[in-house]
């Protein structure tokens, strides 16, 4: 019965986002709220930027209605879990509607960034108070369990930086869906695997809002309305929900099997981002520029100056984050988490040196006829 009101609780996310999100379109249109593009962005034509307004209603209507059931069938939580559960899910909905609201006013009319990110940091910090941190490393270099002192902030630095990865990611069509996709698809069979449906449920719900979503968003025609983007009201709620199902999954608590190098596992899931979002930000500090000034040095942008249409970029970075996630899954207890962790950053150096070079010479090839 719980793959049972899984199933469901996808299938309603997926049939309501499949009705909201036209209806965004037409709205939209008739008020005129568009992306509009510039030197940065790789569209060329005006087009909605408000698909991730149908994220959090629909999600929350999916979750709520699947536990009235189960409720009302006999399948309910028993006691002790809910006592858990409970505080975990009402700060998550607090936080998703503070960050909901902030993404829409910023779709909408723009918010300044340190707005924002005082926001972050409030919506981060109400998980820890739910009792929902990051307290055991599972000896990732030497470290076990954490104070609550070091693991509380820690959690909220987490859950910051994962959702700005997921919002600085979405630059072309299908990156930051496909890419939340893959991540929820693992962490819903993840938790099946660990019997904590609940959490199971949420990933599903919410990958189920991101399946038309997705059609809408890379099969959609500008030229005919049916093209539409996620903008940050879409991120910011993916980030928000990505760090709570990874610091979840990666908790040690006696109501949870514990799994070895659970952390990493956890947090591979999110590789392809978070890693990109660092060497970013490493290269605008060697280059002297302000780590949040915007550039075209993401991963998505070095595929595009490969040759790369933006399609085939799109399905190369979702076939690289799943690889990621599925080797480290599977290795994960023969190899120690720690060598795994480092095997996983030399492999993305390697790849993000390989990549430079193949754009070099690309730009290289480019110029010569121009110099002849």
């Amino acid at each position: 019965m719980n793959i049972v009101f899984i199933i469901i609780a996808f299938t309603i996310s997926a049939y309501i986002a499949r009705i909201i999100i036209p209806r965004i379109l037409l709205i939209s249109f008739r008020k005129k709220l568009f992306d509009i593009p510039d030197d940065r962005k790789i569209h060329k034509r005006a087009i909605p930027r408000l698909g991730g307004v149908s994220f959090f209603p629909t999600i929350l209507l999916s979750c709520c209605s699947v536990l009235t059931i189960r409720t009302l069938t006999g399948y309910g939580i028993s006691f002790l879990p809910a006592s858990f559960i409970l505080p975990e899910f009402l700060v998550l909905i607090c936080g998703m509607v503070l960050l909901y609201l902030t993404g829409i006013a910023d779709d909408l009319v723009g918010v300044r960034y340190r707005q924002k990110f005082v926001i972050q940091l409030i919506c981060a910090g109400l998980l820890p108070v739910s009792g929902l941190w990051i307290n055991d490393f599972y000896g990732l270099f030497g470290i076990g369990l954490l104070s609550p002192w070091f693991g509380m902030p820690f959690t909220i630095l987490i859950v910051v930086f994962i959702t700005n990865a997921i919002n600085l990611i979405d630059g072309i069509d299908g990156l930051a869906s496909g890419l939340s996709s893959v991540s929820l698809l693992v962490f819903g069979f993840l938790f099946i695997e660990k019997g904590m449906w609940i959490y199971s449920m949420l990933a599903f719900s919410t990958f189920g809002v991101l399946v038309p979503f997705f059609y809408y968003n890379v099969f959609g025609s500008a030229e005919h309305a049916r093209k539409i983007f996620m903008g940050d009201t879409g991120s910011l709620t993916l980030g928000y929900i990505l760090s709570f199902l990874a610091i979840k999954y990666s908790q040690n608590t006696e109501f949870i099997p514990v799994t070895q190098g659970a952390f990493v596992i956890a947090f591979s899931t999110l590789i392809v981002p978070a890693f990109d979002v660092v060497r970013v930000v490493i290269v605008r500090i060697c280059n002297g520029k302000s780590p949040f000034e915007p550039d075209k040095n993401h991963i998505h942008h070095q595929f595009l100056a490969m040759g790369f249409t933006t399609r085939k970029a799109m399905l190369l970075i979702l076939l690289i984050s799943c690889v990621f996630s599925g080797v480290n899954i599977l290795f994960m207890p023969y190899v120690n988490n720690t060598l795994m962790l480092v095997g996983d950053i030399m492999i993305w150096i390697g790849l993000n040196y390989w990549w430079s070079r193949v754009r070099q010479k690309k730009i290289c090839n480019k110029m010569s006829p121009n110099k002849l």
